[in-house]
């Protein structure tokens, strides 16, 4: 059965991992890199991280892996749970199993996670890309506004692009447009990310005028810490019903 692996955060329980009864000695960061050695070899990973046990726990380490691809997870927690792995005694591994009522908005993933994740399975020279236009807005609407807009308003940076990404092989492509808007005082107190959200169009067929692309030009207005948001852990995730399995704060 074929998997849809969307270019957004994952956020579901069946992509997540988690690794408990990793040992003391080896710190976080080479933990880490041990841990990205091994998953990596059943899929792209999005990310790898390790905790300390709490305190009432014996010493050691867990963490939280998060793949793109649910099966890719799966073949994981299989292969990898009660093995050695890297270390003398076993791991432990599970996958995520709690159902969360209310969904997660959609976040989209910056641009070096997109081009990772189309290289890893498009193949570097699988897909390509094509700015179709790359406009300023800011300058333009302070003119069409320029009795209403407050300072405020003006110190604010707005693009407009519209993309097209290439499957050469598929023969195909994706054109999508998309806004990125950030007032100039966040740009200098979060030095310089914006958040940018791409939107797959199927209007345009073959764009070559501004006027084409007015109607196309939506904007939405998403804080940079919205997107940060999605990048917390919880270990609710996890079910705590069966004897077997348990946190390592309970071992």
């Amino acid at each position: 059965m074929a998997e849809t692996v969307p270019f957004v955060v994952p956020t579901e329980s069946d992509k997540t991992l988690l690794v408990w009864e990793l040992n003391s000695g080896p710190t976080p960061e080479a933990l880490r890199h041990s841990l990205y050695t091994v998953f990596s070899q059943f899929g792209l990973l999005y990310s790898v991280r390790v905790f300390p046990n709490a305190a009432v726990a014996r010493p050691g380490f867990y963490a939280i892996i998060k793949f793109y691809s649910a099966r890719d997870a799966h073949r994981a927690q299989k292969t990898c749970d009660q093995k050695q792995l890297f270390q003398e005694s076993p791991v432990k591994v599970r996958l995520g199993t709690r159902h969360r009522a209310v969904q997660h908005q959609a976040l989209a993933l910056n641009s070096f996670q997109c081009q990772e994740l189309a290289n890893y399975y498009f193949g570097f020279n699988g897909w390509s890309k094509r700015i179709i236009k790359l406009q300023e807005l800011s300058d333009v609407e302070e003119r069409e506004n320029e009795d209403t807009v407050t300072p405020l308003q003006k110190q604010s940076l707005k693009f407009f692009c519209a993309l097209e990404v290439l499957l050469p092989f598929y023969e195909c492509r994706s054109l999508g447009v998309g806004v990125a808007e950030e007032p100039v005082h966040n740009l200098e107190e979060e030095t310089g990310k914006i958040a940018v959200e791409y939107r797959p169009s199927e209007e345009i067929t073959d764009v070559r005028s501004e006027e084409e692309l007015h109607d196309l030009i939506q904007v939405n207005c998403v804080s940079w810490k919205q997107y940060c948001q999605g990048e917390e852990e919880y270990l609710s995730d996890f079910s705590l019903e069966e004897d077997e399995f348990r946190l390592p704060e309970l071992n």
